[in-house]
């Protein structure tokens, strides 16, 4: 080994032992933080509070070593690759340990310590959030690209409850005063985040060993009217045949017809529009669970609140106006209007979520 290349890995390593520290103190944090408040010890919050300036300095003196490890060295390809891994992953982890902060400052907020299925809920969703972050860190110091995909598959289980207790948080029969309930929908949000930002740290972890960038997102699409015989069987097809990569889509209706309208069916053919092989009116009986699957929930006929009862914490409701439903007379250009409405409406939100590149 040359003088130059010992020098390079003495300072890649140094950087590296920086960055070990760092994880360190921010998942001692983070389990502080969730202590501090389960158990209602102030003390050790207001503790935790104070030791995130050595979290905020690592994070300072890593970004420093970066920078002038690229000004020194010059690097390219895989020592390129993953000394920018680092300086993202820093940031994240600065920001678990801003969220852990949080939490600590939540707890003189509360009257008393989380009790019953708050309290069973939330340390449920720390103990995730912590192996998910433990995970996320040993991937990317070993540079396990394997390990950093199958932890990101854990932010899912811990968005899902976290809706799965929002209810709670909402329930007025649970002995908790408005600030307590404010406060702990706080604590969750920010757990949340965490598992997030894990996530990304995995996404850093599989850039750094193979070079693969983070995929585009694929956005599941709910549309629903009134019986799923026409305008939202219509949207479905005109979303999948215009943006077949960008999302995933659904229809169904709250009183469902019998079958699907064939005036409709015959306008899409004779524009090359495909329906689903099989395509049937589709009841609107999700489970909460269900639709907490969906980005987007989409009502074709009124408000959606008047479709979905309570729209989950993490899906957006649209109501699109596109007019009445064309009947069985109705002529084709009653149908080109509610594909000309569906088709601009449909474009503007997929590009709203994926970008002028939504294909």
């Amino acid at each position: 080994m040359s003088h130059y290349e010992e020098r390079l890995e003495r300072d890649l390593n140094r950087i590296r032992g920086e960055v070990g520290k760092l994880a360190q103190r921010v998942e001692g944090a983070v389990k502080n933080a969730v202590h501090a408040l389960l158990t209602g010890n102030d003390e050790l919050a207001a503790a935790t509070i104070l030791a995130d300036g050595h979290i905020n300095r690592g994070m300072r003196r890593i970004d420093r070593l970066c920078h002038s490890f690229i000004a020194v060295h010059l690097p390219s390809a895989g020592h390129l690759r993953l000394v920018s891994s680092i300086i993202r992953a820093n940031i994240l982890l600065e920001r678990i340990g801003d969220y852990a902060v949080t939490i600590c400052r939540e707890l003189p907020q509360l009257s008393a310590s989380p009790q019953g299925a708050i309290a069973r809920g939330m340390e449920s969703m720390a103990q995730d959030v912590r192996q998910m972050l433990h995970q996320s860190i040993e991937a990317f110091e070993a540079g396990n690209a394997e390990m950093a995909r199958g932890t990101m598959t854990m932010a899912r289980q811990v968005q899902e409850a976290f809706s799965a207790l929002f209810p709670d948080l909402l329930d007025e029969s649970e002995p908790y005063p408005l600030r307590d309930r404010f406060a702990l929908f706080v604590v969750f949000h920010r757990l949340e985040r965490m598992a997030d930002q894990a996530k990304n740290l995995c996404e850093e972890a599989v850039f750094s060993a193979t070079g693969e960038g983070k995929a585009a997102k694929v956005y599941r699409v709910l549309f629903i009217d009134e019986d799923d015989t026409c305008l939202s069987q219509m949207a479905r097809a005109i979303a999948r045949a215009g943006f077949p990569n960008s999302g995933l889509y659904s229809s169904a209706g709250s009183q469902p017809g019998r079958e699907l309208s064939r005036p409709m069916k015959a306008f899409l053919d004779q524009r090359g529009i495909k329906l689903d092989d099989g395509a049937e009116p589709r009841p609107l009986d999700c489970t909460p669970a269900e639709l907490a699957e969906f980005h987007v929930i989409v009502s074709l006929q009124g408000p959606v609140k008047s479709r979905v009862a309570e729209l989950p914490f993490h899906t957006v409701g649209l109501s699109w106006d596109v007019g009445g439903v064309p009947d069985e007379s109705a002529g084709a250009a009653a149908f080109e209007e509610c594909h000309r409405k569906l088709a601009i409406m449909i474009r503007d939100l997929m590009v709203e979520l994926r970008g002028e590149d939504a294909n």
